[in-house]
């Protein structure tokens, strides 16, 4: 049976699938990057497992898969197919295309941002499904988004389009790794949440959903953390609905699961910001942390639409909507 390969790989773990031409996942795995024992370990170890799926492949379906789609954290240059730089992987410059190409013999591979295509799985099967254009944020140990145009990501002339999570918020405020100060991520994300409340209660294990339990239970220091991550965020989506306008805006990652908690606050908070914008929905994501293996397949598929096309032929927003599995 026809298939391709989805490859998401995270900080720590990687979700794989066999994904059929209708989008059904045909075989699902999971598996360590091995991280720990260094950055060339971890492309060793995303090697042996797109070798492992292909066989997977060729033993259940009767053939190797068709296409390779390959999702990554950090910068990534998708026309080249290169991993450009991942802090949490420790990598620059990794040429993935052409190292799981050669390991394949020759197979198409598709490399991607890993929220950009968790936003693409999101625009074309999950909670952006009917929205011509939309914004998907994800809060996690950063904060990165995606721009979904016409069933497409827009990935950007130099491959960082949706980098909302460093939109400067606080100017002059605290550092953050990619140079600026006061960048978005480092007051609302998941990780800037579990800090300040790590910071608040005394409890250095506490992270962010003890916070979001805490604001629950009408805790005032949980209350007063919690309002100035939401406030910065709301600074930041504004400024993405300004330049963008956006059908809807999609939430996801880590923070997102604390549910009204977070959302009632933020859409109060957007709404007294906006002035002659339109607010656009603000709903929660769909697909969970399925959606970027399932984005990787997405992109997988697009590469073959594109090359069956023409060599110039842009990918087709009919790609395959695929099923999502039960949480």
């Amino acid at each position: 049976m026809k298939h391709v390969i989805a490859l998401d790989v995270g900080g720590t773990g990687m979700k794989a699938a066999l994904v059929a031409p209708d989008g059904r996942l045909l075989h699902q795995a999971r598996r360590a990057t091995g991280r720990h024992r260094g950055p060339e370990a971890v492309v060793d170890e995303i090697l042996r497992f797109a070798a492992d799926l292909h066989a997977e492949g060729e033993a259940r379906l009767g053939r190797g898969a068709s296409a390779f789609g390959v999702t990554v954290p950090g910068i990534v240059d998708a026309d080249r197919g290169v991993a450009v730089y991942a802090a949490n992987l420790g990598w620059r410059d990794v040429p993935l295309r052409a190292l799981i190409g050669e390991r394949l013999h020759g197979i198409p591979v598709a490399v991607g941002h890993d929220v950009r295509a968790g936003g693409l799985a999101e625009g074309r099967a999950g909670a952006g499904r009917g929205a011509a254009r939309f914004l998907f944020v994800a809060l996690g140990t950063g904060i990165a988004g995606a721009i979904g145009i016409a069933g497409r990501v827009e990935e950007g002339a130099h491959g960082n389009a949706g980098e909302i999570g460093h939109v400067v918020v606080r100017p002059g405020g605290a550092p953050c790794p990619c140079g600026q100060l006061g960048c978005l991520e480092r007051y609302a994300s998941a990780s800037a949440v579990s800090e300040a409340w790590a910071r608040a209660c005394g409890d250095p294990d506490a992270d962010a959903a003890d916070c979001a339990a805490a604001v629950a239970r009408g805790d005032e220091r949980a209350c007063e953390v919690w309002q100035e991550a939401v406030d910065a965020l709301a600074d930041g989506l504004v400024t993405g609905l300004t330049l963008l306008d956006p059908q809807r805006l999609i939430i996801g990652g880590g923070l997102a699961e604390a549910g009204e908690t977070l959302f009632a606050p933020l859409r109060e908070a957007v709404d007294a910001r906006i002035t002659f914008q339109r607010r656009p929905e603000i709903v929660p994501a769909d697909l969970g942390d399925t959606a970027g293996c399932l984005g990787a397949g997405l992109l997988a598929w697009d590469l073959l639409d594109a090359e069956a096309a023409s060599p110039a032929a842009a990918p087709s927003p009919d790609a395959p909507t695929p099923e999502v599995p039960a949480p």
